[in-house]
């Protein structure tokens, strides 16, 4: 990724983590997660060993803890996301186009593991 277009991720990130979230957690919630995910990934950039650049063996901890919600997050609005391009009219070829996918039998088959999981996670079996 290049480093504008990081710029323009952590741009966007900064957008989302000053509104409120839907499901309730707070907007400050968010900034603390984006920042400690910062120092991590700063401090393995720099091969920073353990304890350096501020972040304790919790905060790794913390950290960890964190991907599956987010991974959650993620698929949630990939999801809703497809369904509003095919609601446009958009072809499964368009869309895997767009996702990086080689073709749309491809595309149609993440959306149907995505919505699996989902369920899956909201029937609570995962």
């Amino acid at each position: 990724m290049s480093d504008d277009s990081q710029l323009e991720l952590r741009s966007r990130l900064a957008g989302l983590a000053d509104r409120p979230v839907a499901d309730g957690v707070p907007a400050d919630g968010l900034q603390r997660d984006f920042a400690l995910l910062g120092r991590l990934l700063a401090g393995a950039a720099q091969g920073g060993g353990a304890g350096e650049r501020g972040v304790s063996d919790d905060d790794v901890a913390a950290a960890l803890a964190l991907f599956e919600g987010m991974r959650t997050a993620v698929d949630r609005l990939e999801t809703q996301v497809v369904i509003e391009a095919r609601r446009r009219g958009m072809e499964w070829r368009q869309i895997a186009l767009h996702q990086g996918l080689k073709s749309s039998q491809a595309a149609s088959q993440r959306y149907q593991r995505l919505m699996t999981r989902l369920e899956e996670i909201r029937q609570g079996i995962r």
